[in-house]
């Protein structure tokens, strides 16, 4: 199977100029100009000011001095005349790093365009690779130039933040467009990221989704999680291929109004399913030398006080298995001690479609400044578009963890940070969920999905189980730091616990909607339950059940629920 029709920018013929061969290459393997040259062991070229927009380098575009640029390994700065060199090897990619205050090209689906492939041999044919991976590239240029083109970048920005649109059919992707983007279409924010598991498995629907996100009108940049493989690659090595030739680099950093963004790619692959070589694949959570190596290098240049955003598929910890590496980073400490010393860092990742946020500090390996905060996001998809159908006929898709599906914006100001959710499908950008939970037989029972069903957790309740009934509040981005309480009439707050648990309304959803669940969905504990019980001599009566939360960045959020207690003095007796 090929992808659908091309991807990117067209591949163009090579021009013959005066005294030099130059080529416009294909999105895929920018830049915009480049002189033919024979394989050597270094790569070289020069970062200009595109004054022209042309493209290319022209006469009057200078070189910009002090611009960072890496082979994916090593990172040199450019001298004052714009120019660099670095070792170059055959499947490296060669990109700049864009500094605050200037733009690189964007295609015609907005994605960035920062990156020279050399790969002159492209993927190897024996792979047999099932999507299209590179071309060959051929010779090294002489010259690898990037064009970067001055801009406004304030100190203080939103970003859109995407996890897990994971669409497995042209149908999922229109629920990408009608659930999310266009949702998204005419937020303010400078750029948007997407933290992988852009597809699931098939990726020739990337062209389709590329054209839709593009909508947004915001460079997007993107990074590949389990489901954006190549499943025939032996390992690592060529298990992005595709990825690579669509969207560029499987790692790489950038920056954006004073703050560093480093794009990481720990989806470690361990080799195909021989029987079924393009079903599935193993995989672990891990970062690999190399790219650890580029981290490291990129550090040394970044001052310590500066804003360091990572991105990355897989977790460096989650509540589902913290020990487990396909669901974990097994090597989280490593990355954590690159980072430390640095009091101004975060991290992102998706990946188990559950939302967590994590704390680390010097047992985990971080040391001279933290903690460390690590937020898993919500996915775009929920339970990967399971669940009924709403009126527009888009599943409902809650999370398994009982969040809604949606996304995050990340909040930049200087060297600070804050997020929040956005949820896909609640009214309002709701927060939290409230729920009464008086049932002591829980999902599983036969006579609980047959005939239980239909007051979803809500009230009226008998006066006589009050006094066993649990208030029970997802906050749907909570986590350690958060805070929740709730009041009754002129009655003391009650302050709930955290715990840890499935969420029982999604346990009821799920249970009541197997038909158009996803088979391998369930719920699972979810990390923000908040739980306190009922006072126990509450009167018959109707009570408005105020609930006040505070969350992890120190922001009260309210709700309410209605509360019906049935007694003797609320019967009909007409």
């Amino acid at each position: 199977m090929t992808d659908r029709d091309e991807i990117g920018l067209s591949r163009r013929e090579v021009v013959k100029g005066t005294g030099a061969v130059a080529v416009t290459l294909a999105a895929a393997t920018w830049p915009a100009s480049a002189s033919l040259a024979a394989d050597g062991q270094t790569v070289t070229g020069i970062v200009f000011e595109d004054r022209s927009h042309a493209g290319r380098r022209q006469a009057g575009d200078k070189g910009i001095a002090g611009v960072l640029v890496s082979n994916g390994r090593e990172i040199a700065k450019t001298d004052g005349e714009g120019r660099y060199t670095l070792p170059i090897e055959d499947g490296m990619v060669i990109f700049v790093i864009k500094p605050t205050g200037y733009a690189v090209p964007l295609d015609e689906n907005n994605l960035p365009r920062f990156f020279y492939i050399h790969q002159p041999e492209g993927s190897p044919a024996d792979l047999n690779l099932h999507f299209r991976g590179i071309a060959p590239t051929g010779p090294l240029p002489a010259s690898v130039d990037f064009p970067l083109r001055k801009t406004d970048e304030a100190s203080s920005f939103d970003v859109i933040m995407f996890t897990d649109p994971q669409p497995e059919s042209d149908v999922e992707v229109s629920f990408i467009r009608d659930a999310v983007v266009n949702r998204v279409i005419g937020m303010k924010a400078a750029f948007g990221i997407t933290t992988g598991d852009l597809m699931f498995d098939d990726l020739s629907l990337y062209n389709r989704y590329n054209r839709i996100i593009g909508q947004i009108g915001l460079p997007w940049y993107s990074i590949g999680g389990n489901h954006d493989l190549n499943f025939e690659a032996r390992d690592r090595g060529f298990s992005r291929e595709t990825f690579k030739r669509v969207f560029g680099p499987a790692y790489y950093a950038f920056e954006y109004g004073g703050a560093v963004f480093i794009m990481l790619d720990n989806v470690d692959y361990l080799g195909g399913n021989a029987a079924k070589p393009r079903e599935s694949g193993k995989y672990e959570g891990r970062f690999d030398e190399k790219q650890l190596g580029f981290v490291a290098n990129l550090l040394k240049e970044v001052p310590t006080d500066k804003l360091v955003v990572a991105c990355m598929h897989i977790p460096l910890r989650t509540y589902l298995g913290p020990d487990d590496p396909v669901v974990s980073t097994a090597n989280a400490r490593a990355l954590l001690e690159l980072l430390s010393g640095r009091p101004n860092t975060v991290s992102f990742s998706g990946h188990t479609h559950t939302t967590e946020h994590h704390y680390f500090g010097a047992e985990d390996g971080l040391t001279g400044a933290g903690p460390h905060h690590h937020h898993v996001m919500t996915a775009v998809c929920g339970s990967w578009w399971s669940g009924p159908f709403d009126h527009c006929g888009i599943p409902v898709a809650d999370s398994r963890d009982g969040t809604p599906n949606g996304f995050h914006v990340l909040s930049v100001a200087g060297n600070r940070y804050t997020t929040r959710f956005q949820p896909a499908n609640e009214p309002n950008a709701r927060q939290m969920r409230i729920m009464l939970d008086s049932e002591f037989h829980r999902a599983g029972k036969e006579i609980y999905r047959d005939f239980r069903m239909g007051q979803l957790l809500g009230s009226p309740i008998a006066q006589e189980n009050v006094y066993a009934t649990d208030v029970v509040v997802n906050l749907f981005d909570g986590g350690p730091r958060s805070m929740v309480e709730y009041l009754i009439g002129n009655r003391p707050a009650v302050q709930m616990a955290r715990t840890v648990r499935p969420d029982p309304f999604v346990e009821e959803v799920y249970a009541r909607n197997v038909a158009t669940k996803k088979p391998w969905v369930n719920a699972e504990p979810c990390s923000h339950l908040f739980v306190a019980r009922l006072p126990g001599d509450l009167e018959a009566g109707t009570h408005c059940l105020k609930v006040r939360a505070v969350d992890e960045y120190g922001r009260t959020h309210d709700d309410n629920l209605i509360v019906e207690v049935t007694g003797a003095d609320m019967r009909d007796k007409s």
